[in-house]
């Protein structure tokens, strides 16, 4: 949609185009309105016009080398060259035409002072009625407390032919049904009237970063063919009391002039967090939700004011924002499922030049867990490398390698492993991946590389899911365990030692032997007890265990306990595969870079 952006200049600005018109009017139209016209004569038309008695005044310029003078009405200026002439002072002398001790005016006195001071007044107080009227609407009126703090400076989108439609947002279907009834309401509002249905008032996106919160909002005020105002809540937050709830008001004064319309507030949580009512708390941002309140109860009618607001942090949102009759539901924006990669993908990929054999099916696989935004980043990525290779199409193996760079970075080209260094990690990436494939629960391999990353990694080993899984039984979680243990494994079964590349594996298994107690409810002496909470489940998911220090040691050493227990398991995977252990190591030590098929080939052969 279009963009309708308030030109904000600062004084300065209009000071400089005065002082540019005062100029330019003095050099270039006084000369002009006060100068009489001035007639060129020769010396001789000059001496007939004295001896007949013709010339009123006249002044004998020396250093100019010139004579002006008048007729005897002194109407018209006449000026000529001077000539050698002896005579010529007793000549005007004797014609009685006075040319000495006074100076031939050539404006006149009123003209000169209507020009000097009346016109100068008269426009410096113009210019001062319209810049205090300026200031007083950029102020937010004749009330307001200071120059410009009062208004929102909400962004307005008007209608557009080149809008953003629910066609341009895949892989969110259930959040668009939902926002599909919004847009019937703004089209034909009188058959909800009629059986006395009235529109949510409020709408909340939750969800995590980057899954089209903010396009979805832009969509159905797309789809509608309203206006849409846009504005992030931080920019309510201000240093002065009173100025976010200035801004509010603000806001829904001009929602309600252009209604019907959609009101979009972003990150709506940075000012309706939950009141704790202690003294000395934020004073400010509580008057902002109290005003955010007050406007959303329509006692003046907010009729055909559609709200929209996105948050990553729900759970943080004062009750009374979120009560019906406010915010009265909620559509949750979650993460894309395979289909709706499927389908961002193709989506984005309209916007680049592909070739005709890519297969998005496989390309949603691999970037299982992906947002939106980061999927239209792996199309972007793909259309970059593309360019860097000479090609004006995107390939297959483009959009895999996009892929990688969102997950684990560029490689570093100039990073030079020793031969030892190779080895390990050889070895350390192809147990990852033999402990995966020879467990019945785990993800088929994709792709096993040494290349070392912008991200740290020296190597890596991709799997991927055939399709959705929504649950995991026990099995298939320690399983997992098993594969984050295996490239360490695989260290001590050929070279007898560790190595410090095994850091995130550690980390990564040990998250999850630990949610597998204190959150799944997996442990036997535990049974379904919860030992943890979570907040912020869109934003990484904080935890926090909620249990006594006893209980807290118990969860360590089981912890501990189950990690080892799988660690041993896959430790006696790799003695078992020994042979085949050497053999994938030494192929992926040559080739650096082997797919899931050369992998599986070589252990099935």
């Amino acid at each position: 949609m279009n963009e309708v952006k308030r030109p904000k200049k600062p004084l300065i600005y209009y000071y400089g185009i005065i002082l540019l018109i005062l100029l330019l009017f003095n050099l270039l139209a006084l000369p002009r309105i006060t100068q009489r016209r001035v007639v060129e004569v020769d010396y001789g038309t000059f001496m007939s016009m004295t001896e007949s008695g013709e010339v009123g005044r006249a002044e004998i310029q020396e250093q100019e080398n010139r004579i002006l003078f008048t007729n005897k009405e002194e109407t018209t200026v006449y000026k000529t060259a001077m000539v050698e002439d002896p005579d010529l002072t007793e000549r005007l002398h004797d014609a009685g035409v006075p040319f000495y001790g006074q100076e031939i005016q050539q404006e006149s006195p009123i003209l000169s002072f209507l020009l000097t001071w009346i016109l100068p007044l008269v426009v410096f107080i113009a210019i001062g009625q319209f810049m205090s009227k300026k200031l007083m609407d950029r102020a937010g009126g004749a009330n307001a407390m200071s120059f410009g703090f009062g208004k929102s400076n909400a962004k307005i989108y008007v209608k557009s032919s080149e809008g953003i439609k629910f066609s341009d947002v895949a892989g969110e279907d259930e959040a668009k049904e939902s926002l599909a009834e919004i847009v019937d309401y703004l089209h034909d509002p009188s058959k909800y009237r009629e059986i006395g249905a009235s529109m949510p008032k409020g709408i909340l996106l939750v969800g995590p970063p980057g899954t089209g919160k903010t396009m979805l909002a832009k969509a159905v005020a797309g789809e509608a063919n309203v206006p849409f105002f846009s504005i992030s809540g931080s920019e309510f937050v201000e240093m002065f009391v009173g100025m976010g709830a200035s801004k509010v008001r603000d806001l829904f004064k001009q929602a309600k002039e252009k209604a019907p319309c959609i009101v979009f507030i972003d990150e709506i949580d940075a000012i309706g967090k939950k009141r704790d009512g202690q003294i000395g708390g934020n004073d400010e941002r509580e008057q902002t939700l109290n005003q955010l309140l007050t406007e959303m109860d329509g006692f003046e009618g907010n009729n055909g004011v559609i709200i929209l607001a996105a948050t990553n942090r729900p759970e943080s949102l004062d009750p009374a924002l979120t009560r019906p009759g406010r915010f009265d539901r909620r559509v949750p924006v979650e993460l894309p499922d395979l289909h709706g990669r499927e389908e961002i993908l193709k989506v984005h990929a309209k916007k680049i030049k592909t070739a005709e054999d890519v297969d998005f099916h496989k390309i949603a696989r691999m970037a299982s867990g992906a947002s939106g935004a980061e999927l239209a980043n792996i199309i972007n990525e793909a259309a970059l490398r593309a360019v860097r290779n000479g090609r004006n199409f995107a390939t297959q193996s483009d959009l895999e390698e996009s892929i990688e760079v969102v997950i684990a970075g560029y490689q570093k080209k100039n990073a030079i492993l020793t031969d030892q260094e190779k080895w390990t990690v050889s070895y350390h990436e192809i147990g990852h991946a033999l402990v995966a494939a020879k467990q019945t629960h785990s993800a088929p391999v994709q792709k096993i590389t040494i290349i070392p990353r912008t991200s740290g990694a020296l190597g890596y080993t991709m799997q991927v899911e055939e399709g959705n899984h929504y649950l995991l039984t026990r099995e298939e979680l320690e399983n997992k365990i098993a594969t984050y243990t295996g490239g360490r494994a695989a260290e001590e079964v050929v070279f007898g030692t560790i190595s410090t590349g095994a850091s995130n594996d550690i980390e990564q298994a040990t998250k999850l032997a630990r949610s597998m107690i204190t959150r799944y409810g997996m442990s036997k002496d535990f049974d379904m007890v919860a030992m943890e909470t979570v907040s912020n489940q869109y934003l990484g998911g904080d935890s926090s265990l909620t249990c006594s220090m006893e209980t807290q040691t118990e969860i360590d050493r089981q912890v501990v306990a189950l990690v080892k227990k799988q660690h041993e398991k896959a430790a006696a995977i790799l003695v078992e595969n020994r042979e085949k252990l050497d053999e994938l190591a030494r192929y992926l030590y040559e080739k650096e870079t082997i797919t899931g098929e050369e992998f599986m080939e070589i252990l099935n052969r």
